[in-house]
């Protein structure tokens, strides 16, 4: 939305996590730093501060813990990009697990540091069906590639905005909450009735109806689905964590707590 004040449309807004310069997905989740001695500038190069967390241990490990924890990050940060406003600019590699280990800048390095590993493809199976079924989800689904901006109100007449963002205890966000640098949860509506957009024929698009509960807290977490929106059952479409789709999700009505697991995404659709 920082382009909405000068007339241009959310395509302007290219996303992403990773580039060609910095760490790989892998790396964002696996190094606190940066490994660039292979470079032979004393690691000196390439940027120190990189947003990034080893999530317990330090590169490679075989901790299942940490494995899982990275595994559910990537699937965090994939979702994100995929499901946000505007052109989403995915790395190469990232759908397969590609690393450069922890070298963020690998511009000097023509050998296996830089090489695409074809083989991460196997290796790494379950990450690029999640990718592949993320980015399916998206074109199906025109609520999160909309043509023009969220109004924060309601367009066509249903009476619920376009784009709501709620509390874990369903109530809607405050100016105080959103200037609240420790939050850790959050709730979005996005209303598949409200979309401006409109067909090759000019006909009005209308799309499924969608909840998306973020809990970046380390510990799990409930949310209440919010009360002007319990009048319908939902179902679950992703959760994050799990490592792919889910075929039948669960459903919710009414005031049933949604639980979200520790540093997941619940996605939930409205049936």
């Amino acid at each position: 939305d920082l382009y909405a004040s000068n007339g241009r449309l959310p395509n302007a807004s290219i996303n992403f996590v990773t580039a060609h310069d910095g760490f790989t997905l892998n790396d964002l989740v696996s190094y606190n730093k940066k490994h660039n001695k292979d470079n032979g500038e004393d690691n000196e190069d390439g940027e120190s501060h990189n947003s990034s967390w080893n999530c317990g241990e330090e590169g490679e490990t075989d901790d299942p813990k940490v494995l899982r924890l990275r595994n559910r990050q990537r699937r965090n940060f994939l979702l994100t990009l995929m499901l946000s406003q505007g052109v989403p600019m995915l790395v190469s590699g990232d759908e397969i697990g590609r690393t450069q280990g922890g070298n963020n800048n690998a511009y000097c390095q023509d050998n296996e540091i830089s090489w695409l590993d074809w083989d991460l493809q196997d290796e790494n199976a379950a990450l690029l069906d999640f990718t592949r079924q993320l980015i399916d989800f998206r074109r199906k689904h025109p609520v999160f590639r909309r043509r023009k901006w969220f109004q924060g109100r309601a367009i066509h007449g249903s009476g619920v905005s376009d784009i709501t963002w709620f509390n874990p205890d369903g109530g809607e966000m405050t100016e105080e909450q959103w200037n609240d640098g420790f939050a850790k949860a959050i709730g979005i509506f996005l209303n598949g009735e409200e979309i401006p957009n409109t067909g090759d024929r000019g006909e009005r698009i209308i799309d499924d109806s969608f909840l998306l509960f973020f809990n970046a807290h380390y510990e799990k977490l409930e949310f209440t689905i919010p009360s002007g929106l319990q009048n319908r059952e939902w179902a679950v479409a992703i959760d994050t964590n799990k490592p792919r789709f889910v075929e039948a999700g669960k459903r919710y009505g009414g005031d049933i707590p949604v639980l979200v697991e520790q540093r997941s995404v619940v996605v939930l659709r409205r049936l």
